[in-house]
């Protein structure tokens, strides 16, 4: 068969992250004193941005400075590149809430920003007990490890029973930065899985939050990161496949000479290379303490629970009046100032419109979560743990027409003050344990709940055994097994009652 060359097209969709979009995503995952620190910066590094009340009526206005007559405006070219800018994004099937013109030229700035600034998402009758909020004392303290944070991304799989065991020994065999420390082929065997199938669910694994856990050594750490560039660069692959001790080295010229590129491409390679992770536990290694203020409160008020956005010390942005002006003068007199100018006014413009939109689509999703969890888990609010009902990602993303990634996002790192305590969101998502009777399941944090209870209430000088405990919980028609006791038991941090009994 003959060889030859052939030119064809191919149509082909891919989803491309601009800039404006990861912003939005990175502002989904932030806590509110992390979304406090962006929000600072930014109105640090785009003059465009002011917080409320920072200028007053006399400030000076563009008509006075001096223009260049070097470019103008063009208004059909203005209104084309607004277009492309102000393209709503979309993230994982949501679109980012429009405003009411896509033309900063002709946004209504004052309903704009009126309707910005009072979206507290409280009720009447919530801005009457704006008194009653929690002392700032009854804050909480928690560290997270490094296998707590994977555990719970593991329970929300559906890997089968053999392979969440696998899971954990892995999970349970990482040093302190993320890393495998014990053989593949033994946790493997251990958990009754072939090789190749465990190979498969570590691949899954890997791709955990955050991204290369698991790793077995730092090439396969890197490349897993690498393979999430959008788009995808396969010079950074190659060279972290094959030419990664050169990299160390800083032979730049040999893995240009061997990969047929410039000095140049290998240089930006590796700007792109010093960004990842080498160590995926890094970040939780820290053993300092972590204040908790809540992202969101909810009220009792009369029968009804009433959701508040905890925005305590979150600047509230507007668009200066003074760059705005200098646009509108320049637009309607295009002869006056420079190109340079006008270029670099528009873009922070747009910078400033894209954050203020992303916070306040930021807000609106965390009120959404928020609410549709209250909704479901009403009995948790009104009695407290032991009536959490089964619950996962995808019930709520049902409710509110949104992705299960999103939600994710949403809902991690987040904490929520509830008449029955503080919890974090995604404490709210846990599996089912059938009821042996056939009614209602239980969540899983439910019967840890009830399990703590009867040892809190056992006899000390003769503990509940695992087994004692299973029959105690079947009589309130929980049907689970002895080996899932000691497990939760273990989560709980509850010794067996042998050594129960001894210590005391």
């Amino acid at each position: 068969m003959a060889l030859e060359i052939k030119q064809g097209l191919r149509l082909s969709q891919q989803l491309v992250m601009t800039p404006q979009l990861q912003q939005a995503i990175k502002l989904l995952q932030l806590n509110r004193m992390e979304l406090m620190e962006v929000v600072n910066q930014e109105l640090v590094d785009n003059p465009v941005l002011e917080e409320q009340g920072e200028v007053s009526e006399s400030d000076p206005t563009p008509e006075s400075e001096n223009f260049t007559e070097d470019g103008g405006l063009d208004a059909e070219g203005q209104q084309t590149r607004d277009e492309e800018a102000f393209s709503q994004p979309q993230v994982e099937g949501e679109q980012i809430a429009p405003t009411q013109a896509e033309n900063p030229d002709d946004i209504n700035w004052e309903n704009y920003m009126d309707d910005y600034n009072s979206s507290s998402m409280t009720s009447p009758s919530m801005k009457e007990s704006l008194d009653d909020l929690p002392s700032f004392d009854n804050a909480l303290t928690k560290t997270s490890t490094l296998e707590e944070h994977l555990m719970w991304q593991l329970s929300m799989t559906n890997l089968t029973e053999e392979e969440k065991k696998f899971g954990a020994l892995i999970f349970g065999n990482l040093t302190d930065e993320g890393y495998l420390n014990a053989s593949f082929e033994d946790i493997a065997r251990e958990a009754g899985l072939e090789l190749e199938d465990a190979e498969e669910v570590l691949k899954l694994l890997q791709n955990f939050d955050p991204v290369g856990v698991g790793s077995r050594n730092l090439r396969e750490c890197l490349l897993l990161q690498a393979k999430f560039l959008v788009p995808r660069q396969e010079l950074v692959e190659k060279i972290l496949s094959d030419h990664l001790s050169d990299l160390e080295k800083k032979n730049y010229p040999v893995v240009a000479k061997a990969l047929s590129v410039s000095l140049k491409e290998v240089q930006d390679a590796t700007r792109v290379i010093m960004e990842f992770e080498p160590k995926p536990g890094r970040n939780f290694q820290t053993s300092d303490t972590h204040y908790i203020t809540p992202d969101i409160y909810v009220y009792k008020v009369a029968d009804e629970f009433v959701i508040s956005l905890n925005e305590d010390g979150l600047p509230k942005l507007r668009i200066s009046p003074y760059y705005r002006s200098v646009l509108q003068n320049a637009k309607a007199d295009p002869t006056k100032g420079s190109k340079d100018t006008k270029d670099y006014v528009q873009e922070k413009l747009r910078s400033a419109i894209w954050l203020i939109r992303s916070i306040h689509n930021r807000q609106k999703t965390i009120y959404k979560v928020t609410d549709a969890i209250v909704k479901r888990q009403r009995d948790f609010f009104d009695k407290g743990v032991q009536m959490l009902k089964p619950m996962i990602l995808k019930d709520v993303a049902n409710d509110i027409g949104m992705h299960e990634s999103t939600i994710s996002r949403v809902t991690t790192n987040k904490y929520v003050h509830t008449p029955v305590g503080i919890f974090e969101l995604k404490y709210f998502f846990n599996s089912s344990i059938q009821s042996s009777d056939g009614g209602d399941a239980l969540a899983s944090e439910a019967v840890k709940e009830k399990l703590r209870q009867l040892v809190s209430k056992e006899d000390q000088k003769n503990p509940l055994s695992d087994q004692k405990i299973v029959e105690l919980l079947s009589k309130d028609n929980i049907d689970i097994a002895r080996r899932t006791v000691a497990k939760y038991r273990d989560m709980l941090g509850i010794l067996s009652s042998s050594k129960r009994k001894k210590v005391l």
